[in-house]
């Protein structure tokens, strides 16, 4: 069968047909050992497996208590392992050694069209006549009785990824098979072993299941290697986000130009108007008070009085240094600092704190809870676990503990704005700043009952800074939690200004921190991946930077409410003119 050809300034290079490779299946499988269903079979081997694992667990655990020699054995544990090992080789002939092929082997073009022996031979055809250029270059590679999809494929290279070397007639079949349901969405990636081609393909299912075009969102120029197994899955292309630059911000004697990714018109040139009145005044100085990220699980006894004996053990600093062994052995860089109680009739809330390095931290001290409550599984054997996150932490929701005893990072940060600053640049006065703030940000707040929110727009400067550097945007919530305090000094001539952050959560190593775009913005600011001099300095200088910003936003925006600038800013960068008068028409 032949492909159309297209005219092309580029000289087409000699092409060498694709080989197809001969796959042979051996007949017997392990899905055999029984002449039952198949389904039947799985549930027989499943059940007998994860039973004698817990049997064995079991005697092991009690072996374990009573100093008996684990070799010693009886007729019913060696029956119970002998059916582990029956049941362990059944499993894995059935489910490990497809799982292993597919990773080590990847899926050749043909494997697609082998399941049709009818059309074998046009396949064989279409396989000679198979060019390893893209489509578009110098072939299209669509056949003529097919209806003509937008292509799929593109020649674009993005991050030195391998253009599809497919035809867009095999990426028709396979997005047949996903609309049809035959072939899962999720398992793309690991079936054709190119992201990018997953996601394309995956797009165009998406598409026509729901009848809705996907036109306006970007598939190519992302590195979707990148994401598989970390960031997000299912991909089916990305959002732009507009990055802008505010600064120089000169915090603790340092300039920072700082990247915040918005949408929101004014923010960025609000923004920079409170980095310039600080850098006109000398600067800004932060202190980081605390460093430690919390879990908090939640478990519950038989009794209250045994949840208080739990409580009281955990608080006692004798058994300190033994809980933070076996915390520590977690990770290199985690290290416990301390444990908070909080009981509730029968169940009890551990607050457990610790440093994570350069991370974030939220996995890291999970899995040194998970140690702790292994551990005292032995003391307290009638604990139950209810969660490993019992919302005493708290994570991505408002929360008191978090305002009182902070999470993450705990910064101040403060400058002193002199007089003639506040009138030429801010356009305002420091009486009428100071006044605004206490009748706004603090009486206005505790008025509506606010949670951390004794600010003007702390969260504004937080998001924008999170989204682009790589962080986790839901912990916006906890990480703007902010008091604004300003004061006049220097007999009314100046404007002390201040934010207290109790809550910043950041890191500059995990998650979206290593992506390219976010990765870049950290590499501005100085604090990309993990410090090497001292562990954990680079994600305290981005709370210190995050700190910064807000205070810078939080003075150019209370001045100009103190102003009456707010709407007329607003009207110039963030609507047009002509939005304008056709509302006043």
């Amino acid at each position: 069968m032949e492909a159309c050809r297209r005219s092309s300034t580029k000289p087409v290079q000699s092409l060498k047909p694709a080989k197809t490779i001969p796959l042979e299946e051996d007949p017997t499988k392990a899905s055999d050992a029984l002449p039952l269903p198949l389904y039947i079979t799985n549930a027989v081997f499943f059940t007998l497996f994860f039973s004698v694992v817990y049997f064995l667990l079991s005697r092991w655990r009690e072996k374990i208590r009573t100093s008996t020699p684990l070799h010693v054995v009886t007729f019913s544990e060696i029956v119970a392992i002998l059916a582990f090992v029956a049941s362990f080789i059944y499993l894995v002939g059935f489910f490990g050694i497809d799982f292993v092929q597919s990773l080590i082997f990847r899926p050749s073009t043909d494997v697609w069209n082998s399941e049709d022996d009818d059309e074998e031979n046009e396949v064989l055809l279409r396989k000679e006549d198979g060019r390893k250029v893209p489509c578009g270059q110098a072939l299209d590679c669509s056949l003529p009785p097919l209806p003509p999809p937008a292509p799929i494929v593109t020649t674009q290279k993005v991050f030195n990824e391998k253009p599809a070397t497919v035809t867009t007639e095999e990426d028709e079949k396979i997005i047949k098979s996903v609309v049809a349901g035959t072939t899962p969405s999720y398992s793309l990636e690991s079936k054709l072993g190119d992201c990018k081609r997953a996601a394309a393909v995956r797009r165009e299912a998406l598409q026509r299941l729901t009848g809705k075009s996907l036109s306006g969102l970007p598939l190519d120029g992302f590195d979707y290697e990148s994401i598989l197994g970390q960031c997000c899955e299912m991909p089916i292309g990305y959002v732009q986000i507009p990055v802008g630059i505010a600064g120089p911000l000169l915090l603790n004697g340092g300039e920072y130009s700082v990247p915040m990714a918005t949408t929101e018109g004014c923010l960025v040139a609000s923004t920079n108007r409170g980095c310039k009145a600080i850098h006109l005044s000398g600067g800004a100085t932060c202190v980081l008070l605390k460093d430690g990220m919390t879990r908090a699980p939640v478990v519950r006894f038989g009794a209250a009085k045994r949840a208080a004996e739990l409580k009281l053990y955990l608080e006692d600093p004798d058994n300190f240094e033994t809980l933070a062994v076996i915390f520590n052995r977690s990770s290199r860089f985690a290290r416990l600092q301390g444990i908070k109680c909080a009981i509730a009739g029968k169940n009890l809330y551990l607050r457990f704190t610790c440093s994570t390095g350069d991370a974030m931290g939220m996995n890291m001290v999970s899995k040194g809870v998970q140690n702790v409550l292994d551990f005292l599984q032995t003391d307290f054997p009638d604990m139950d676990v209810i969660g490993i996150s019992g919302n005493f932490c708290s994570d991505k929701k408002p929360a008191a503990v978090n305002w009182i005893e902070g999470r993450g990072k705990s910064v101040v940060c403060e400058a002193i704005i002199k007089g003639d600053v506040v009138r030429k640049v801010l356009k305002t006065s420091v009486e009428s700043l100071v006044e605004l703030n206490m009748l706004k940000n603090l009486t206005g707040s505790a008025m509506a009952g606010a949670l951390g929110g004794f600010n003007a727009h702390a969260s504004n400067i937080v998001a924008a800074v999170y989204i682009a550097t790589g962080q986790d945007p839901a912990q916006t919530v906890e990480s703007s939690h902010c008091i604004t305090m300003m004061e006049a000094v220097n007999d009314g001539k100046d404007l002390h200004i201040s934010v207290t952050m109790p809550s910043i959560e950041v890191g500059t190593v995990g998650g979206g921190t290593q992506l390219a775009s976010q990765s870049a913005c950290l590499n501005l600011l100085g604090v990309k991946g993990a410090s090497k001099e001292s562990p954990g300095a680079n994600s305290r200088m981005l709370a210190t930077v995050v700190a910064g910003a807000v205070l810078a936003g939080e003075l150019s925006l209370m001045s100009a409410l103190a102003a009456g600038q707010l709407v007329r800013s607003h009207m110039k960068y963030n609507r047009s003119s002509r939005d304008v008068s056709k509302a006043s028409s």
